[in-house]
Formats: structure tokens, C-alpha cells, sequence
């Protein structure tokens, strides 16, 4: 009985975390400037010839 209570409390929980996991991911796709030093600490290093951080988790992002 336990079970049947349970049960669809935690399909309705798995479902909204579903919901939120994909608006965070749409919501950090957009491309945004680092400074030098964020691309740093991410584990980049900052090309400024080409204005870029390069490697790092902000790869591929403007350096401001």
C-alpha cells in the first residue's frame, strides 16, 4: 500500500527535475564575455589577439 503512495509522488518529482534540468541547459547555451582571469580559473588561457579563451570550461568564449 506504502508503494502506491510512493510511487507517484516520485514519477511526478523525476518529471519536474526533468522540466528544470532542461531549462538550465537552454539558459547556459547562450555565449557570454569572460574576463581574463574567469578564463584563467576555468582552466583556459586567454588569447587576446583573438579575443577568445581558449581550452578550459569557458573554451571558445569572448574574453571582454
Amino acid at each position: 500500500m506504502r508503494i502506491r503512495r510512493i510511487l507517484p509522488a516520485v514519477i511526478a518529482t523525476a518529471a519536474l527535475a526533468g522540466l528544470g534540468l532542461t531549462g538550465a541547459a537552454s539558459a547556459t547555451a547562450a555565449p557570454t564575455d569572460v574576463t581574463p582571469s574567469q578564463c584563467k580559473q576555468g582552466g583556459g588561457t586567454p588569447d587576446l589577439m583573438d579575443n577568445l579563451c581558449k581550452g578550459g570550461m569557458h573554451n571558445g568564449e569572448k574574453v571582454d
